[in-house]
């Protein structure tokens, strides 16, 4: 990995809402993707209104971490099982990253997530558990509704790449935020 670049953007949240969220897209989204990889306590359905938390703040910051590869990375072809291994790794990154966000946190704000939680090997949610560490869990972006790909776009001008073909994309971008100015 050549390095990582925090990109950080505030926006009005009505503003924000307006053009990004629309939760009933993006939960159903949500939900097909728990169907297929296990569910989780950071997406819906939650036992809280959404837009409720949403118009409780006047302000987002948006905290985007970009990770670039090397020339080396970039040219290599994986196996399916290495490049999960090595998408795997950087889904552990997250959790360091993180800590600048939770550092951000005060009583008048809420941090979000960098994608789904990844804190435990499995999410508790899946056996009809509480969470186990909901003191650190956080929501993501895309689980209250929010159009994460749009976003990065329109306000950093990146497009949100993936792997595919045992190659690594130019580039991973893990979008969170904070939630601040409490109303």
């Amino acid at each position: 990995m050549s390095e990582i670049k925090k990109l950080t953007a505030d926006v009005d949240i009505e503003e924000y809402y307006k053009n990004y969220v629309d939760f009933e897209k993006f939960s159903k989204l949500c939900i097909e993707e728990q169907e297929m990889l296990g569910y989780n306590w950071s997406y819906p359905p939650f036992d809280f209104d959404v837009d409720e938390l949403w118009h409780s703040f006047n302000k987002l910051k948006i905290i985007a971490f970009k990770i670039d590869f090397s020339k080396e990375e970039l040219e290599h072809t994986f196996e399916e099982r290495e490049l999960e291994f090595v998408l795997k790794r950087f889904e552990r990154i997250k959790g360091r990253l993180m800590n600048d966000i939770y550092m951000l946190e005060n009583e008048d704000s809420q941090g979000l997530f960098l994608g789904k939680c990844n804190m435990c090997m499995r999410c508790t949610r899946e056996f009809g558990l509480p969470c186990k560490m909901p003191v650190k869990m956080r929501y993501p972006l895309e689980a209250l509704g929010a159009d994460v790909d749009r976003t990065v776009e329109d306000i950093f001008g990146y497009k949100i790449l993936y792997a595919h073909d045992g190659k690594l994309p130019e580039y991973l971008i893990f979008v969170g935020g904070l939630l601040y100015d409490k109303k």
